[in-house]
């Protein structure tokens, strides 16, 4: 699967298999870029990259990340990331608690392309969510 035809998508457990207590995906063999900065209103966010160099905004605090590196982005804290490392990676994250994120994302994946921008907007925010920024700047 792809989110809007740009990240690739795999998920490892999913909200039905741990009663919405967690979601576990993730992004294999990414190329530069990521989501745009956004606040998850219910839900807390770790990150583990298994290889590539990603770069991270959690809070307007930035970290650049390798493989092994780890991270949390606590609900209500704005917070985005970006690969941007030359060679493809790859990051698993966690959601907890699933909430209304695994419908998002699936919902994503509907889609072959990005959409425009005011429909990213309003698809975060019907799922508890809200665009706060651009994606990070992967030059």
């Amino acid at each position: 699967m792809m989110i809007w035809g740009l990240l690739p998508l795999s998920i490892k457990l999913s909200g039905n298999d741990t009663n919405g207590q967690t979601l576990m995906f993730e992004h294999r063999d990414l190329r530069k870029g990521g989501p745009p900065r956004h606040v998850h209103f219910a839900q807390d966010e770790w990150f583990y990259v298994i290889k590539g160099k990603f770069a991270f905004e959690i809070g307007g605090h930035t970290s650049v990340l390798g493989q092994g590196d780890t991270l949390f982005a606590p609900r209500g804290i704005s917070h985005g990331w970006a690969h941007v490392g030359d060679e493809p990676g790859t990051l698993l994250t966690l959601v907890s608690p699933v909430g209304d994120f695994e419908k998002f994302i699936l919902d994503t994946t509907k889609h072959s392309s990005v959409p425009p921008q005011h429909e990213i907007e309003a698809a975060f925010l019907t799922h508890g969510m809200k665009v706060v920024g651009p994606p990070l700047d992967v030059s």
